[in-house]
């Protein structure tokens, strides 16, 4: 009985979510962290030493081409409750080149999405970057770009490197947008010690989307990716500026559709028993603001499926991954992907 009063919940939720967007086109824009797509071939500029045939995961063929398939039965749910071709433009982070997302978008699960890559090398020192992916019959790009984010330890001097922001403008179905995606530095030392990290990186995404906004207040920006800090954290209320009300937001400031999500409990990626919302996608005034027309932000989501957690074990509940240590347990990864839906009237 209890299971099918909640098949009926379902039911009814969906029918209502549903008529609320019958007047409306319905568009969706996702990020995803792949964890570490490193494809098998040694590569001297990049620190892929664990990623290799004789290297410590013991990483081959079979395992890249496993990992390869969850990922793409991952994107290729996205966005579907509304949009049959799911999300029209997605951010990815943690994959070692462009070949692996040339390899993914091939994938029988994403191959009729027709989807294009736009990736730059960064200098991070674990060989990652960051990417775009898209669909040509919703998003025509008109520009890209690679903004570097510059560390410097303030306690010590020592200079590092990290992703760079990967910054896109397009034509999004009419509308013109502007996408960041960013990895932004891990909080490896401690929370509070590496906190100055995550805000230069916080630091340049303001940087570009201030000087967007001088031109256009009601300019579209969305900032997205594995920001390694939460909605409340300072890199993002006070150096981003991202605000968890859309009312009323000020012209330096953004808005975190992921703030509300976050406080009812909901997370991408658990850490000692607790739920992180690392993964956010923010937007700017343009998004949110009806008079601006257009596209209108409707709607944040975490996908987050059974199958997509473990089941057992010490990780039982946690996003299910490729590697608990150095066991390879055929997972997807340890962080849940997170979409938008917007709205622009028929």
């Amino acid at each position: 009985m209890k299971h099918l009063i909640a098949i009926c919940l379902i039911v009814f939720a969906n029918n209502l979510f549903a008529q609320k967007t019958d007047n409306y086109k319905v568009a969706s824009i996702g990020f995803y962290n792949l964890e570490n797509l490193f494809d098998t071939i040694d590569s001297p500029t990049t620190n892929d030493e664990d990623f290799l045939p004789g290297g410590r995961l013991l990483w081959n063929t079979e395992k890249y081409l496993s990992k390869q398939h969850n990922m793409a039965k991952v994107i290729s749910l996205l966005g579907n409750e509304l949009s049959p071709d799911g999300v029209s433009v997605l951010g990815v982070s943690e994959v070692e080149n462009r070949k692996v997302l040339e390899d993914l978008v091939q994938q029988p699960e994403l191959k009729s999405k027709n989807y294009q890559i736009i990736h730059f090398d960064s200098p991070d020192e674990r060989g990652i970057d960051v990417g775009l992916l898209y669909q040509p019959k919703y998003f025509t790009p008109l520009g890209s770009k690679a903004f570097p984010v510059a560390l410097k330890d303030p306690s010590t001097g020592i200079t590092d490197f990290t992703r760079d922001i990967l910054y896109t403008t397009g034509i999004f179905n009419g509308d013109q947008i502007h996408v960041m995606v960013g990895h932004w530095p891990s909080r490896r030392g401690g929370e509070a010690g590496s906190a100055w990290a995550r805000a230069a990186a916080a630091s340049v995404c303001k940087s570009v989307a201030d000087s967007l906004k001088s031109i256009d207040p009601n300019v579209k920006i969305i900032i997205m990716g594995d920001l390694n800090d939460d909605p409340d954290s300072k890199s993002l209320t006070d150096v981003l500026r991202a605000r968890r009300h859309a009312d009323e937001l000020k012209n330096d400031e953004l808005y975190n559709p992921m703030f509300d999500l976050y406080k009812d409990g909901n997370g991408t990626l658990a850490y000692k028993d607790s739920w992180n919302l690392f993964d956010q996608m923010i937007v700017s005034k343009g998004f949110v603001n009806k008079k601006a027309g257009g596209w209108q932000l409707y709607k944040a989501m975490v996908f987050r499926q059974p199958w997509m957690l473990q089941t057992e074990g010490a990780f039982r509940g946690y996003p299910f991954r490729t590697f608990v240590g150095d066991i390879f347990i055929n997972g997807y990864s340890d962080h849940l992907p997170v979409y938008l839906y917007f709205l622009k009237k028929q």
